[in-house]
């Protein structure tokens, strides 16, 4: 049970069968939870900016799941967004994960699991839990890190992250030239007891590599073979 916040969670699923129980479940961990049957109405729901995570079906019938993932990063939303689909490919995921999502379920699933990583997801999207945020961090080379209010700005323009990829940037600043192996990050991003593959990882430093590479970010995510990743000035 939730005792100190109220989560808010969008269903986005056609499938009364699926959708219903899910539902049930979620509110019965004390959840706040809405549902809609199509891409559409998931993405005019999100866009009023109160939802914390959304739970996205890839088969509905107006839009592919995956642009409407696209779509809702595009429009601006930093919430978490966990996939859920018979798509069990491992090309289906890593598409999945490389056009915005935090994390992707394969039908059919388990509820306990699948509560285990709603739960990680709101943890780490650090919404609401009443834990004193950490300073905001200003660094002289150009690119500031606002743990507060998880914002990044280069210079005086805010670069647009999802929680996963802000996450992993402001652990890697916390400590600017040390490598950070591929098991603390995932452990500390997303959750000790990960369900998933570490592709997840490999795919979110590919999405915040590019957005730092395309706001001209003073530095860079460096790969240290068979250990993991570092943040260095470029």
């Amino acid at each position: 049970m939730l005792s100190e916040v109220t989560h808010l969670i969008l269903v986005v699923e056609d499938d009364d069968g699926i959708a219903v129980p899910l539902v049930r479940t979620l509110e019965r961990e004390d959840y706040q939870v809405e549902r809609v049957d199509t891409g559409t109405a998931g993405l005019e729901r999100a866009a009023a900016g109160d939802i914390d995570l959304v739970l996205l079906d890839l088969g509905l019938p107006d839009l592919d799941g995956l642009d409407v993932c696209r779509q809702l990063r595009s429009n601006g939303y930093e919430g978490g967004v966990m996939i859920l689909t018979a798509r069990g490919g491992e090309l289906d995921r890593v598409v999945g994960l490389d056009v915005g999502a935090d994390d992707y379920l394969g039908k059919p699933f388990a509820l306990a699991e699948l509560l285990a990583r709603t739960r990680a997801l709101l943890r780490r999207a650090g919404r609401g839990t009443g834990t004193p945020a950490p300073a905001e961090a200003t660094t002289e080379s150009g690119i500031r890190v606002d743990r507060g209010s998880r914002r990044v700005w280069v210079q005086d323009a805010e670069i647009s992250l999802t929680s996963k990829e802000f996450d992993l940037l402001a652990l890697l600043d916390s400590e600017r030239g040390t490598v950070f192996t591929r098991e603390r990050l995932m452990d500390e991003v997303w959750d000790e007891n990960w369900f998933g593959s570490t592709k997840t990882l490999d795919v979110t430093i590919g999405r915040l590599r590019q957005k730092l590479e395309e706001s001209k970010a003073p530095v860079a995510i460096v790969t240290v073979r068979g250990v993991g990743f570092r943040l260095e000035e470029s």
